[in-house]
């Protein structure tokens, strides 16, 4: 009966799995065709078109836009997540004056949509004269509420007091006490912000549309959706772009998932 049930269990999980993965299939199987083609029947089967729709996108600077991509994205993971896990830490196990008061305004950012105050930022960038370059992409993640909350969280629930006090008390600096007993507890938590915030960082678009209108400075969203012109829109091409700009995220889940889960489920029982 055991026996049973665990194989009805993973019978019932691979049908869901090829469910969920079948999308991504017919997004490969679509970059294999010619754009117009997309249009008389459901693809099922690969074609033999992609050679020419590679050529397409490599000949609009695809990998220059890729690597932009790459870059900003591990720069701004690493700055949200270094400022968040100090901010987090800061309002989890310090007694400060205002500490209420400013985790609260931090918190209400959270209810602001972002775009309402793109255009503030953008202005912001124009006076320190770096809009044009990536600079405003990766300085976005200064601004990471959710980042500095889940942080505190995380560490409250997860870094026993009792165990930097100690430190304290053996002499260690604070410094130390941050380096060497709190940010091992931290790691599962940093885990998952950082494959949050690479995977934001790696889809933003509409940040991009807005401080860059240089096309060696793209980015993958913007190389991807300017490889239509005025006359024809690729489909193909630009599936085909979509699907090579998914990789890096896959991979980064498939290696990372263990750690994904330890942080979004490290804070939510205090032990």
């Amino acid at each position: 009966m055991k026996g049973l049930i665990k194989w009805s269990s993973i019978s019932l999980l691979s049908i869901f799995c090829l469910i969920f993965l079948f999308p991504f299939y017919m997004m490969i199987v679509m970059g294999t065709y010619y754009s117009e083609d997309l249009f008389r029947e459901l693809p099922i089967l690969p074609s033999n078109y992609l050679l020419e729709n590679l050529k397409t996108i490599m000949s609009a600077n695809f990998l220059l836009n890729y690597w932009n991509s790459f870059y900003v994205a591990v720069l701004f993971t690493v700055l949200s997540v270094g400022v968040a896990g100090l901010t987090g830490y800061a309002f989890a196990k310090f007694e400060f004056k205002g500490r209420n008061v400013l985790y609260g305004f931090i918190l209400a950012t959270m209810m602001i949509p972002g775009q309402l105050g793109l255009i503030a930022y953008v202005m912001e960038m124009k006076w320190f004269h770096l809009n044009n370059t990536h600079a405003p992409l990766i300085l976005a993640a200064l601004n990471n509420a959710f980042g500095v909350f889940f942080m505190a969280q995380f560490i409250r629930s997860s870094v026993p007091t009792e165990v930097i006090e100690s430190g304290r008390i053996d002499g260690c600096s604070e410094p130390g006490v941050l380096i060497r007993i709190v940010l091992p507890f931290m790691l599962p938590a940093m885990s998952t912000l950082g494959l949050i915030s690479f995977l934001g960082s790696w889809n933003n678009y509409l940040l991009p549309l807005v401080t860059i209108n240089k096309p060696e400075l793209y980015t993958l969203p913007l190389g991807i959706a300017n490889l239509s012109t005025v006359f024809r829109t690729d489909y193909s091409a630009s599936i085909l772009g979509l699907t090579l700009g998914t990789l890096p995220l896959i991979i980064l889940f498939l290696f990372g998932s263990k750690t994904l889960v330890q942080g979004l489920t490290g804070g939510a029982v205090k032990g």
